[in-house]
Formats: C-alpha cells, sequence, structure tokens
C-alpha cells in the first residue's frame, strides 16, 4: 500500500529515538511551527488546570480532589481527542513534563490560596476557562488536520479538545457543564475558531499565524461574550 505521509504534530518528547532507517523530522522543536504548537498545548492545558483548580477549591475539596479535578479539565478533552483519532500514546502521556507542570502548578495554588485565604468566584474562574478554550480549540484543529481529517471532523477535533476537559470538570464537581447551560457563546466559539483556522490556510495563510488567529478569535469572543453578557436564547416552553 502507498504510505500518506503526514506533517509531525507535535515535537518529540525527550529521549525519544528515531526509528531505524528513518530521516530526522524537519519540523522539530527548533522550528517555528513545532515549537509554536508545543507551546500552545503546553498553555492550554496550565490554562484549563487553573479553572480546574479554582473550581475544586470553590467546592471546598481536599488537595486531592483539586489534583484530579485539574487533571481532568486539563487532559480531558485531549484525550477524548487522541481516543477518537486513534492516537498513542496519549498527548499527556508523550509528555510527562505537562503532568509535572500540572501537579506543580495545582499543590502551588491550593497553597498560595490556603495562606491568602483566597476565595475563588465563578466570575475568576472564567477567565483561565475562556484561555483554555482558546488555545485546545486551536491545538486540536490543528492536529486533526495534520492527521488528514476531513474539514468537518478536524473543526469537531477542535471542539472536542476545547469544550470536554471543562464538562469534566464539572461534572465532577457536581454541576450543570458551563456549556451546556451558560447560555453565553462557548461551542459555537470553538466550532467558529475551527472554520477559521482552516479558512486561513485555504487562503495561503501560515500555521502559526492561523493557530494564533484562531485562538485570538475563540478566547477572545468568549471574554467578550461573559463582560457583555452575550446570550444565545434558551430553551423556553
Amino acid at each position: 500500500m502507498q504510505s500518506i505521509n503526514m506533517r509531525p504534530l507535535w515535537p518529540a518528547a525527550p529521549g525519544q529515538a528515531l526509528a531505524a532507517g528513518t530521516m530526522p523530522r524537519m519540523d522539530t522543536l527548533t522550528s517555528w511551527g513545532a515549537l509554536l504548537r508545543h507551546l500552545l498545548e503546553l498553555a492550554a492545558m496550565l490554562a484549563f488546570a487553573l479553572s480546574g483548580v479554582l473550581e475544586g477549591a470553590r467546592k471546598r475539596l481536599d488537595p486531592v480532589g483539586v489534583c484530579v479535578v485539574a487533571f481532568l479539565a486539563a487532559f480531558g478533552g485531549g484525550t477524548l481527542r487522541d481516543l477518537l483519532m486513534d492516537q498513542r500514546p496519549f498527548f499527556w502521556i508523550r509528555h510527562v513534563d505537562y503532568v509535572w507542570a500540572l501537579l506543580g502548578l495545582s499543590l502551588a495554588a491550593v497553597l498560595l490560596m490556603r495562606q491568602r485565604h483566597v476565595n475563588p468566584t465563578e466570575r475568576a474562574i472564567l477567565v483561565p476557562d475562556a484561555i483554555g478554550l482558546g488555545l485546545f480549540t486551536a491545538v486540536g484543529v490543528d492536529q486533526a488536520e495534520g492527521l488528514g481529517m476531513p474539514g468537518l471532523i478536524a473543526v469537531l477535533m477542535g471542539v472536542v479538545t476545547g469544550v470536554f476537559g471543562g464538562v469534566l470538570r464539572d461534572i465532577v464537581c457536581n454541576q450543570v457543564p458551563k456549556a451546556f447551560n451558560d447560555h453565553r457563546p462557548y461551542a459555537v466559539l470553538a466550532f467558529g475558531g475551527g472554520w477559521l483556522y482552516l479558512g486561513l490556510l485555504q487562503t495561503g495563510a501560515s500555521e502559526p499565524g492561523a493557530l494564533l488567529a484562531c485562538v485570538l478569535f475563540t478566547a477572545g469572543l468568549r471574554g467578550l461574550a461573559v463582560w457583555r453578557d452575550w446570550q444565545l436564547p434558551g430553551w423556553r416552553i
């Protein structure tokens, strides 16, 4: 069968050796595209982890519970994406530094909030949540597009990556996910941001430029929706 060449989606994990007889990848951590994807995924993971820490603290969970909620928020969407696209190992197993960063952030945030008696509000959680939505949406659609997925599937993978971590976070904290009952645009912005990314690629834009545009569009509009209280029409009986 004829092999299909797909661009690398992420830099190789530390210590990962090249397969025998293969040439070194051109798109490595030293290239701007791979470096940007790596940084976006790391920033997205930290943003959603912080939202999980704040939500866990608001629900008065113990440190173990806070770390579990942070883990689900940070890795839930990307894990489901990898499952649907049959990618093994999962992205946070490929990059163990993500797990260490999450644990460090969670413990540091818990200690800081206890020391300073910080009482996180629901509105404070919306800030890292909006940032993580934009970042993970861009990462998800980019990885699916790099695997040769059809446009609609690539966009849906972006939505899954950006939304599902927050859904798991809210379910574990015993509340209806904000993505479903907030009424302010959320998943629909991820959907639009994914199409913006693909549209820019079709016009000849660079991948880093399209990634950043997707992040700014999705996270920026989500922030505006929260600030201006833009709401989608609710169900009326």
